[in-house]
């Protein structure tokens, strides 16, 4: 079997690296160096000279608050883009894992986690050209796994918990919003997730949407205080605040917190309590300074 993995120096894209030197298949692992995934002409013919079978979407236009300024841009990746990966897979008859966001909820107040078949209700740029990814993929009819997950950190890139240990040794206080609630999501456990059941050839005859992100429920201010306990950085002050503390072009999801019943059930598995992974992330980074 030959997989593609684009955006392969993500965060995610790089656990699924870690993990692909397990695997008898072999992996194709892509960025927009290698493959500008908005030229459908491109997109093709990497598949079909390759014999792709499956692609993991890893690649994503993330900044939030940049998005609303170039939302053209934005758009190109979050929503043609998959569409070409998702045309790629029809023709070929592959399946197509894409990862989406917590952030198509935004708009919704929630109060109990949100389901597969929540109304979508995006109220940034960001959400709103996921969502379009959404509904390409749909539109297309290609086998797919759509996952949606949200508060994505880990030992790679940008991410809140390798800001918040910087924010910690530098600072004497500092101000984080409690009026933000959702799950943390360790990269290492989707990336483990996504590998599991493409390798045991799991997913045929599950097309969907499912929800993805460790178990448990926070506020970031909760988060940054557990990262600083775990982390023995006690002299730097957390206090908390309110999200109109921070000015934004963006209105941030108040709760977003998602229901991973139907991926627990239909692949059987166990997902880690946000802080239990919290710590596996700490030791990889600690290791890996």
């Amino acid at each position: 079997m030959n997989i593609l993995v684009t955006g392969a120096n993500g965060q995610l894209g790089s656990h699924m690296r870690l993990l692909s030197a397990e695997s008898q298949h072999r992996y194709f692992f892509t960025d927009i160096e290698e493959l500008d995934i908005t030229r459908r002409d491109a997109v093709l013919n990497f598949v079909l000279t390759n014999g792709i079978n499956v692609i993991v979407n890893c690649a994503a236009y993330t900044n939030v608050d940049r998005a609303e300024d170039d939302e053209q841009t934005a758009e190109q990746v979050n929503s043609v883009a998959v569409r070409h990966l998702a045309d790629a897979m029809k023709v070929s008859n592959g399946t197509l894992f894409h990862i989406s966001t917590d952030y198509v909820f935004g708009g919704n107040a929630y109060n109990t986690p949100c389901g597969e078949d929540a109304k979508l209700n995006p109220t940034g740029a960001y959400g709103r050209t996921k969502m379009h990814g959404e509904e390409a993929i749909t539109e297309v009819g290609c086998h797919y796994m759509l996952i949606r997950t949200g508060w994505l950190y880990s030992e790679y890139g940008k991410n809140f918990v390798k800001t918040m240990l910087r924010i910690l040794g530098e600072k004497e206080m500092c101000n984080v919003v409690f009026d933000q609630i959702g799950t943390p999501t360790y990269a290492g456990d989707l990336a483990r997730v996504i590998y599991d059941i493409v390798e045991n050839d799991n997913y045929r005859g599950k097309d969907g949407i499912y929800h993805f992100s460790n178990e448990g429920v926070c506020s970031w201010y909760d988060f940054a205080v557990e990262i600083a306990r775990q982390a023995g950085m006690a002299s730097c002050k957390i206090k908390p605040c309110h999200s109109d503390e921070f000015p934004s072009k963006v209105v941030r999801p108040p709760y977003s917190v998602l229901d991973k019943t139907k991926i627990k059930e239909t692949f059987g598995i166990e997902i880690p309590h946000w802080t239990v992974s919290l710590a596996k992330c700490l030791e990889g980074l600690k290791s890996s300074s």
